[in-house]
């Protein structure tokens, strides 16, 4: 079948269009009996001109995501998706949710939404949702 996904992958960053993007991924998920992704990349561009110690800002990033993560999980679950896998990579976004979690975890459709967080910097290098269109190996649903 055309859209028989079995593993879904969705890029969350806590803006409001990454909530509207997990969803989709969580309906789409439960609909089709899929194995849901939920993913928060790391920037480790971002992270790496702070001016405190890299290791403690990683640390404290990354607690953020999982605290964000495990409320996403929460609700994936309630919603009746029962194969829920949470993922934090530290990286560069673009390339971490459009090829290398794709590739590493036969995923068969990415959701994302139409613009997260970084607006300040997606004008001036293009946005994330855009390259995640163009590289991924699989079919993108970018949800507005």
């Amino acid at each position: 079948m055309i859209n028989d996904y079995k593993n879904i992958l969705v890029a969350v960053d806590g803006s409001k269009n990454a909530e509207l993007a997990l969803q989709h991924a969580v309906a789409i998920a439960k609909e089709k009996n899929a194995t849901l992704y939920l993913l928060s990349v790391v920037d480790e561009h971002a992270i790496s001109h702070s001016s405190y110690a890299y290791s403690k800002v990683l640390a404290e990033e990354k607690e953020a995501i999982e605290k964000e993560l495990l409320k996403n999980i929460y609700y994936a679950t309630q919603q009746e998706v029962n194969d829920v896998i949470p993922l934090v990579e530290i990286g560069n976004p673009k390339e971490t949710i459009a090829t290398i979690v794709p590739t590493n975890q036969a995923i068969d459709l990415i959701v994302v939404g139409a613009t997260g967080k970084g607006q300040i910097q997606a004008n001036q290098l293009g946005t994330t949702t855009s390259y995640v269109v163009q590289y991924a190996p699989c079919n993108v649903l970018v949800v507005k």
